[in-house]
């Protein structure tokens, strides 16, 4: 076992979690009660990472950071640093193939939530935020739970965005899915069994975990 690159692995997918939980909660919420000029091509790509092969959209991000563009360039002589070949722009990569995971649960749940019943806290004279914290969040929460587990694992997983963007480097941007894949490649069947094995059991007791989550949560408000 390469606890290595297990360890980064999961580093790297509770990492881009503290990122996607508010950005999936305020862009969910307001896609699903904010009609606008716009909003179908915003959601489109938004989407767009669920169907685009991720080397492409690595190798777009490649050129866009790279020190010889001009951002990347940019981004070096201003902040001194540099989003390809390490952990930052591997984290940045994660977020934005992500972005349709966290977003899209979300949005479906806060829309599911009827109107009628916002309208009458609102009668009742509840402001909005104590509406969002006390009534949305709480019948939102299964979606909210599902969006975070779906990023997760599929964050734990990765494998294309992560070679292109991040690299192959041991200790800063070889994921446990790219340890598994040296190790095949090395003939090292039994280490890529092992891993892949232990990956497997790690995904399912994580998305099952969830699932009991969302289902108390679901008896609870539901």
């Amino acid at each position: 076992m390469d606890w290595q690159a297990l360890t980064l692995s999961i580093k790297l997918s509770l990492a881009a979690l503290l990122f996607l939980l508010p950005i999936g909660i305020i862009f969910g919420r307001w896609l699903a009660y904010r009609q606008f000029f716009g909003k179908s091509l915003l959601q489109t790509l938004l989407t767009l990472p669920l169907v685009l092969p991720p080397t492409v959209l690595g190798y777009y991000m490649l050129v866009t950071f790279s020190p010889t563009s001009g951002l990347g360039a940019w981004l070096s002589s201003t902040f001194d640093t540099s989003l390809v070949f390490n952990f930052q722009g591997l984290l940045l990569a994660s977020i934005i193939f992500n972005l349709p995971f966290a977003i899209q649960p979300m949005q479906r749940a806060f829309a599911a939530i009827p109107r009628e019943i916002r309208d009458a806290a609102a009668c009742c004279g509840m402001k909005p935020s104590r509406v969002f914290w006390k009534i949305e969040l709480p019948l939102a929460w299964p979606g909210v739970v599902s969006a975070m587990v779906l990023s997760f694992a599929h964050t734990l997983g990765e494998f294309g965005i992560v070679l292109m963007v991040g690299g192959n480097i041991p200790g800063e941007t070889q994921t446990i899915a790219i340890s598994i894949y040296d190790r095949v490649q090395a003939f090292d069947e039994q280490s890529a069994s092992i891993m892949s094995l232990s990956l497997l059991l790690f995904s399912i007791l994580t998305i099952s975990f969830t699932f009991w989550l969302s289902m108390r949560s679901e008896q609870k408000y539901g």
